[in-house]
């Protein structure tokens, strides 16, 4: 399992984090288009931030650097759940294919926060997940599950309070990929994928 990780990371330039020990939170071309579409939104900032007033710009600030926090703790969940030997190889395909978009998030999210003339936060040492929990490949893949649907919630809270409307548009764009990220995990567990016509 290892060796097919360590080759599955590799192809994706996968940075590998310190495996967490303990407890806590947060395929194709369409969803890669929406990474690409998210950087394309975000290329443009530069010119438009001496609109922003300052204190606007520092909230916007403050709200890319914590969406960026959230995307490196999903890519170490990821990797845990990759590691854990817990997944069959078509799972784990799947779960090293989304660590791969939240790195492009993040990549996104990088960008946006460079333009705005601020650095990104980098990624804890160590996360704490509740690994005593996580037994089977349905309890990974429900752990993974929790954490996309709270990013599209974290997303859709995000998107009104942008003064600068690329970096709404970009929040969109990735909170649709996480849409469908937790969409997928909850057909697998077999579940309803879309449980109703409003997120809530």
């Amino acid at each position: 399992m290892s060796k097919l990780l360590s080759q599955q990371v590799q192809t994706s330039s996968a940075t590998t984090l310190e495996v967490p020990s303990r407890r806590s939170f947060f395929r194709s071309g369409g969803q890669l288009t929406l990474s690409a579409m998210s950087l394309a939104m975000l290329s443009g900032l530069n010119a438009k931030v001496a609109s922003a007033s300052d204190k606007q710009t520092m909230i916007d600030i403050q709200i890319i650097n914590t969406a960026i926090a959230a995307e490196h703790e999903a890519v170490a969940a990821y990797q845990l759940g990759a590691e854990s030997g817990l997944l069959s190889t078509p799972v784990l395909n799947v779960a090293v294919q989304f660590q791969g978009h939240h790195k492009e998030h993040i990549d996104a999210l990088t960008q946006a926060i460079k333009s705005l003339g601020a650095e990104a936060v980098d990624p804890l040492a160590k996360y704490e997940f509740p690994v005593e929990k996580l037994k089977s490949e349905t309890d990974v893949l429900t752990f993974a599950a929790s954490l996309e649907r709270g990013a599209v919630s974290a997303y859709a809270g995000a998107i009104p309070l942008f003064e600068q409307r690329e970096l709404s548009k970009a929040a969109a764009s990735i909170l649709a990929d996480e849409a469908m990220h937790w969409a997928v995990l909850r057909q697998v567990l077999g579940l309803d994928p879309v449980p109703g016509a409003f997120f809530s």
